[in-house]
């Protein structure tokens, strides 16, 4: 038996790909939790085989790990073979098999059930995003247990775990039987049920709610999650006493979770595994890192708030360096760095690390050393705070007290068994990949940066399939060109996404992530145009947020220019209610949707770049061109002029 065949031979699911994220082996319970065959896995792109909201998170994992020659983790939700999807922590790394000499990307799923909670973390931050909350039922003990989510939500239920009976005692009676038969479902997701609930602090509350199966590891406990939404006409706010209490409670429950998988961890990768899933969410940090000490340098992994090529510098850094993680860690103190003037004053001589540029009001960091009294240094974590944030002197005192907590099971781990190498990185936000073989339309895309070397700036495009089988697209352009716009259009981007698979209007969920923006005080505004075409009848409802027009394109050559109402840009002004409008999209008429940077420039107005558009997108259906052959001629012509800005362009073609 060779080396390769020993990887699969677990009892969670493991996989072999190429460094192409090919499959050339699997095992029993990979097939079982991918709904197929060994025969229909083998040979096929292991991307291919998850559900399109999983596909670029699985094929990015792969992709990193057979790169950087690192170890990736992220948290990844499986179809399940019993109806309910069974969320895993996924691993991915290289191994080189010594029968071929060949490397291959090992894929398999780690043990998370001694922090089943872990699991839930991403659930936690979708909900958040989309203004919801989140609660999970067990039905072993009848208690609910509040995950998080909306700030207004969250203080409707105060306690974060709850007896079933308590919940019901506050429904309205007559929804009592309809929150009964929410948690009796027996399919993977239910619709959405109304539901009136009474609150100790200002009445009764009309809330929506919609629950799910979903298992919590391979093999572990299955339990009924629920998303909640507030649709209470009046928006009330909570008591500033009261809303106090409730997060002070729930933060005391995070803490004491994070302070239990510390201790109980049982090997250097599960404790790795609590520091990253936990580090930054605990403390409203943006990213966190942590680093291990080996034989006198630093080992590093991180988080998806701090992307791997940030953080290259440190990796293998000496612990003499005078630079202020592996000072931290060789002297057991604590730092805290504002700004750029504060980290030249101190470490003169220090690395230019790649975050330096960033310090300052909207970036700071913090680094915490791990150490056991009397023994040689161990390691630190690092977090990083953004959009303004900073912590208080309680904050960072707690963080000391989790790192000296962390270290002792760090020693007794180091002393019992081998060390393993471990590191975890998240790669750059990629652009979505658009959905194919829609009955009655084409769908094409094409994206141009504003400068050599760079992937993605602040211009993104997006399509995907509603719940309710409509076929949604937005464009837009969040403001500036360098890594912080793109950042920006990834979480507006990611935002909408969340927040469109529960809310069917483009006016709406305009709307929701301007609050959103709006609440988290972005540094970035954002332009955006959103449509939900029906592909049955050609119905087009859109809504604009200060955005370039949309361009209609028709069989005879001919094109007009659509200007939909909205509202203005994303993020700026707060209580901005969206409008939109319904129009029919006829069969063999295109619509075009562009960024600024296609249509304006130094020597082109935006009147003239809309008219040459529109001409070209005119003359390439008279010509029999297909979606994607017209977003070609519509870039290539934008690029061929004063390509100073990043161009993106989506072709809707119904056919």
């Amino acid at each position: 038996m060779d080396a390769s065949d020993e990887l699969l031979r677990r009892t969670d699911p493991a996989a072999l790909l190429t460094l192409d994220g090919v499959i050339s082996g699997l095992n029993a319970a990979m097939t079982t939790v991918l709904g197929r065959s060994a025969e229909q896995c083998l040979g096929r792109d292991f991307g291919d085989l998850w559900p399109a909201s999983q596909r670029m998170s699985a094929e990015s994992l792969v992709a990193h790990a057979a790169r950087t020659m690192t170890v990736a983790m992220r948290v990844l939700e499986f179809p399940g073979c019993a109806g309910a999807p069974v969320a895993c922590l996924i691993e991915a790394r290289q191994v080189k098999d010594p029968a071929t000499d060949e490397h291959l990307v090992w894929v398999h799923a780690l043990d998370a059930r001694n922090d089943l909670a872990s699991l839930m973390i991403p659930f936690r931050t979708a909900a958040t995003a989309a203004d919801l909350g989140l609660w999970l039922y067990s039905s072993h003990d009848h208690q609910l247990e509040w995950l998080g989510g909306a700030p207004a939500l969250a203080a409707t239920f105060p306690d974060p775990t709850t007896y079933l009976s308590t919940v019901i005692s506050a429904v309205h009676p007559d929804d009592r039987e309809a929150f009964r038969q929410l948690l009796r479902a027996a399919s993977a997701q239910s619709s959405w049920v109304r539901l009136r609930y009474l609150t100790p602090h200002d009445g009764w509350h009309q809330l929506a709610v919609q629950t799910g199966r979903i298992q919590l590891g391979y093999d572990g406990p299955e339990r009924i999650f629920g998303v909640v939404r507030d649709d209470t006409k009046q928006e009330k706010r909570t008591e500033e006493a009261q809303t106090a209490l409730a997060a002070e409670r729930r933060r005391a429950k995070e803490i004491a979770e994070f302070s239990s998988a510390l201790i109980t961890a049982a090997t250097e990768q599960e404790l790795q595994q609590v520091a990253l899933t936990r580090l930054a969410a605990t403390f409203g940090a943006s990213g966190a890192l942590l680093a291990l000490v080996d034989e006198g340098r630093l080992r590093v992994s991180t988080d998806a708030g701090i992307a791997m090529w940030e953080v290259d510098t440190l990796h293998g850094m000496s612990l003499d360096h005078p630079s202020p993680l592996p000072e931290a860690i060789r002297t057991g103190k604590s730092h805290f760095i504002p700004d750029r003037e504060d980290y030249n004053r101190r470490w003169p001589h220090a690395a230019a690390l790649p975050w330096l540029a960033r310090l300052g009001s909207d970036y700071a960091v913090s680094i915490t050393p791990l150490i056991e009294a009397g023994n040689q240094p161990l390691g630190g974590w690092l977090v990083t705070y953004s959009s303004g944030y900073r912590p208080s002197l309680d904050e960072r005192t707690l963080m000391g007290t989790l790192a000296d907590l962390a270290g002792q099971p760090l020693r007794r781990i180091r002393s019992q068994q081998a060390r393993v190498e471990l590191a975890t990185a998240l790669q750059k936000t990629m652009l979505p990949t658009l959905p194919e073989h829609l009955a009655g339309l084409e769908v094409a895309a094409r994206y141009r940066p504003s400068r050599d070397g760079l992937d993605i700036g602040g211009d993104w495009y997006d399509a995907f399939v509603t719940p309710d089988c409509t076929v949604a697209l937005e464009i837009g352009d969040a403001q500036g060109h360098d890594v912080d716009a793109a950042a920006a259009m990834g979480q507006v981007r990611a935002s909408m996404r969340a927040i469109a698979a529960h809310e069917p209007d483009p006016a709406t969920v305009l709307t929701r992530t301007n609050e959103l923006l709006v609440t988290m005080k972005a540094a970035r505004f954002a332009s955006c145009t959103m449509l939900h075409i029906d592909p049955d009848d050609g119905q087009v409802t859109g809504a604009s947020a200060g955005h370039v027009p949309v361009l209609c394109a028709r069989k005879d050559g001919s094109h007009s220019i659509h200007e939909l109402p909205g509202g203005p840009v994303l993020g700026v002004v707060p209580n901005t209610e969206y409008r939109e409008e319904t129009f029919t999209l006829d069969k063999d008429s295109a619509l075009v949707m562009v960024t600024d940077g296609v249509v304006e420039g130094p020597s082109l107005t935006l009147e003239d770049g809309l008219e040459r558009a529109g001409t070209l997108a005119g003359a390439a259906l008279h010509d029999g061109l297909n979606a994607e052959e017209t977003a070609d001629r519509i870039l290539d012509s934008a690029v061929a002029g004063d390509h100073l800005d990043d161009v993106a362009v989506l072709v809707i073609r119904r056919t």
